[in-house]
């Protein structure tokens, strides 16, 4: 990953004016991919929420939010039902970003894994394979090494391979062979479930959610939207305009541009904790979130405030991504399912605080 403290560009650009300027001072040097400011880092985003929109329709919600886990560095679980576009909405991902010149070209841009019950963990992670010309093993890399990888149906296959792909997703890296294998820097899962056909599923894990940035519910796409995909349908790509592609290093460079440059106060942090403890002493809650998840929602938070155009969080930002980021986290007791008010409840308080901290 790109050490942007050791470039010399500043972190917001520079006015001309003075001397300096009458005499034409050098321009600030960019990093490898590009990037300066927060500026910069939203093109790139806006770039890539082009390409996908071009693809998928009617979905601008759940592209937000899967935009603001790729630049946080996060992992999304969709809840869907077949045939929603999750599988297009993955592969628009993945082709929207490329390698800085062919000759990196490693790891594929996009893999697909479609989880089954009789699925292995080395049919993700890849296995050690006997090679008789030098008499010795090399590892040949799994669908996880990609830059994009769709998990399909995550609950059908056995905890075994579910418990592979975690330690994918927590340390980024995989174990083969008692040897640790380093995933690329911008590895991003998009993992998918059912939420109806529970007929031979293994339900995840609390701990196994709580790798997920967030968990997206998705609904039927409006009338028009769909109007508009069957007029789509069998329009050759070639013939849309699209945006150019980010490169791989423009994506991993964005989120260090985001963390430096996105300010988080003292008060947003306290609102996250209060929202926290709030939802472990409801009496309708048997599990609440952990402090992982609060590490976790400090980029994401960032990344939503740089997607506005801001260079700060505010609580609307805290309002908007609670529930992607908490309600999955939640185990509730039996007969409780309205996860929504559960959060908007415990969030109340600790919003009208903030809020009025920053009256003072």
């Amino acid at each position: 990953m790109t050490d942007l403290s050791q470039t010399s560009a500043p972190e917001t650009p520079q006015p001309l004016g003075g001397h300096d300027a009458l005499v034409g001072s050098a321009p600030p040097q960019r990093t490898p991919g590009g990037l300066i400011t927060l500026d910069h880092a939203r093109e790139v985003a806006e770039r890539v929420r082009a390409r996908i929109r071009e693809s998928i329709m009617g979905r601008d919600d759940v592209i937000e939010l899967v935009l603001v886990a790729l630049f946080s560095n996060g992992h999304v679980l969709l809840e869907d039902y077949p045939g929603s576009g999750k599988t297009t909405l993955a592969k628009a991902l993945g082709d929207a970003i490329v390698e800085d010149s062919p000759a990196d070209s490693v790891l594929p841009a996009f893999r697909r894994v479609q989880f089954t019950p009789d699925l292995l963990p080395s049919d993700v992670t890849g296995t050690l394979v006997f090679e008789p010309e030098t008499n010795q093993f090399h590892f040949r890399r799994g669908p996880v090494f990609a830059h994009v990888l769709l998990v399909d149906e995550i609950n059908r296959t056995s905890p075994k391979v579910q418990s592979a792909l975690l330690e994918a997703m927590a340390e980024a890296q995989v174990t083969v062979d008692n040897v640790s294998y380093p995933l690329d820097d911008l590895f991003f899962v998009i993992a998918t479930q059912n939420p109806l056909d529970l007929i031979g599923t293994y339900p995840l894990p609390i701990a196994q959610l709580d790798r997920f940035l967030f968990k997206v519910r998705m609904e039927h796409i409006d009338r028009a939207s769909e109007l508009a995909v069957l007029d789509r349908w069998g329009v050759p790509q070639g013939e849309r305009q699209l945006p150019a592609p980010v490169t791989r290093t423009q994506v991993v460079e964005a989120r260090e541009v985001t963390r430096s440059g996105v300010a988080v106060a003292a008060a947003i942090r306290m609102c996250l904790v209060d929202t926290a403890r709030r939802l472990r002493d409801d009496k309708r809650v048997l599990q609440g979130v952990s402090t992982r998840s609060l590490v976790l929602a400090i980029p994401a938070l960032q990344t939503l405030a740089m997607l506005r155009g801001r260079d700060h969080v505010t609580g609307a930002d805290v309002e908007q991504l609670a529930v992607p980021l908490f309600g999955h986290r939640l185990e509730l007791i039996p007969g409780v399912d309205d996860m929504h008010s559960i959060v908007g409840e415990a969030l109340a308080g600790p919003i009208d605080a903030l809020s009025r901290s920053t009256l003072r």
